[in-house]
C-alpha cells in the first residue's frame, strides 16, 4: 500500500525477505476494516475465498463447554492468494524483488542508505526515503533503536478435516496449559483446518505446549485429522505506549513494525493496509513525512490506547471467567470495540 501510494511521485524499490508471493503464518481473515478498505480498489476475487466464505468469532472456555459466538464476522481467504492478489496493484514503476533481506541502514541529512543480501554479494541502495513495514521483528525497526518490543510465539497446524467444522472463528482458552498459553484458535479453511496456538513471551518448548494443545482439541473435535504442515512465527505483545514507534529521520515504520496492531485482539492486517496507505501518502507529499504521518496516524494511536485499557481484564482468569458468564449479546459488542 505505501508503494502504490508514493508510486506517482518517483521511483520504488519495494523488497521483502521471502520470495513473493509468499507463505505466512497466518489464520487469512479479512475483518470489516479490511474488508471495507479493499473494497475501495477492488472486490475480493471468488479464488481467493475458501469455504466458508466468511466465519464469526466465537469465544470458547474449553474447561467450563462454553461457546459464545458473536456478531463479529471474517472473510475467510487463502493468505497466499491474498499475497498475489494485492501484487496486483502495484504499478509498472514500483520495482519488486523478493528473497532479500535487509542488513544494515545508515541515515544522512537527505537520503538512507542500505545494504541488502540477496543471497549473493551485499548490495547497496541509496533512497530518500524508508518505509519498514517488515513485521514483529522487523529489522528496520531494530536499527533504529536499541528497545525491542516483545513478541508471542505461534504456532499453527494445517490439518486435513474428517468431517465439516461450524464456519466459526474459534478463540479457545484453556487453563490446564498454563499460564504461559494465551489462546488456540481454529478456523476451517476448505478441506482442512487450520490449528494454531499462542503462546506469551519467553514460553518454553512451545512446540510441546503446542502438541499438548492439538491433543486436547481432538478429543471433542474428531473432524481434525492429520497435520499437513506446522507453521511458526512471531507477532508483536504491544503492552503499552512505548511499544508504538512510527519512525526516525527519513524511515516511517508501518503495520506490525511500528507496533500498528490490536493488543487485545491480535488482529493487524487492516492496520497495516491502513497505516502502509498512510506512509505512501505522507511521503507523495514531500516536505517533513515523518512529521505528516505522525499526524495522519494519530487515531490509530489512539484507537491502540484504548485497546491496552482493556488488555489487562482480558488477559485475567476473572475476565475469561466474566467473557464464558456473560450473555452473548454482551460478548459480541465487547468484541466488536476490541
Amino acid at each position: 500500500m505505501a508503494a502504490r501510494a508514493v508510486a506517482p511521485s518517483g521511483s520504488v524499490l519495494l523488497i521483502d525477505a521471502s520470495p513473493l508471493p509468499r507463505d505466512k503464518s497466518c489464520g487469512g481473515m479479512l475483518n470489516h476494516h479490511a474488508q471495507r478498505f479493499l473494497s475501495k480498489m477492488a472486490a475480493v476475487p471468488n479464488d481467493m475465498v475458501l469455504d466458508p466464505p466468511h466465519v464469526n468469532f466465537r469465544y470458547v472456555d474449553w474447561d467450563r463447554s462454553i461457546a459464545r459466538p458473536t456478531e463479529l464476522e471474517f472473510a475467510n481467504v487463502d493468505r497466499r492468494r491474498f499475497d498475489d492478489w494485492l501484487l496486483t496493484f502495484l504499478p509498472e514503476s514500483v520495482e519488486v524483488v523478493g528473497g532479500c533481506r535487509l542488513r544494515s541502514l545508515e541515515q544522512h541529512e537527505d537520503s538512507v542508505r542500505v545494504t541488502l543480501q540477496d543471497g549473493g554479494d551485499p548490495l547497496q541502495e541509496t533512497s530518500e526515503w524508508l518505509v519498514g513495514a517488515d513485521g514483529a521483528r522487523s529489522s528496520v525497526r531494530r536499527a533504529l533503536s536499541s528497545y525491542r518490543p516483545a513478541t508471542y510465539v505461534t504456532l499453527q497446524d494445517r490439518v486435513e478435516l474428517e468431517g465439516p467444522l461450524e464456519p466459526f472463528f474459534d478463540c479457545i482458552y484453556m487453563r490446564d496449559i498454563g499460564d504461559c498459553f494465551a489462546y488456540a484458535y481454529v478456523v476451517p479453511k476448505g478441506a482442512e483446518a487450520i490449528v494454531g496456538s499462542v503462546f506469551y513471551p519467553h514460553t518454553r518448548q512451545p512446540a510441546a505446549r503446542h502438541e499438548r494443545v492439538l491433543a486436547e482439541l481432538r478429543t471433542r473435535l474428531p473432524q481434525l485429522g492429520e497435520a499437513r504442515r506446522r507453521e511458526a512465527g512471531a507477532a508483536l505483545s504491544v503492552r503499552s505506549r512505548a511499544d508504538v514507534h512510527d519512525g526516525e529521520g527519513r524511515v516511517l515504520l508501518a503495520g506490525e513494525a511500528a507496533g500498528f496492531m490490536s493488543p487485545s485482539s491480535g488482529e493487524g492486517i487492516s492496520y497495516a493496509l491502513n497505516t502502509g496507505l498512510l506512509a505512501g501518502e505522507a511521503l507523495a507529499l514531500g516536505g517533513d513525512a515523518l512529521a505528516s504521518y505522525t499526524t495522519a496516524t494519530s487515531g490509530v494511536r489512539a484507537n491502540i490506547r484504548h485497546k491496552l485499557r482493556w488488555l489487562p481484564l482480558m488477559e485475567s482468569r476473572l475476565g475469561k471467567y466474566l467473557a464464558g458468564f456473560a450473555p452473548a449479546r454482551v460478548v459480541s459488542k465487547a468484541t466488536l470495540r476490541l
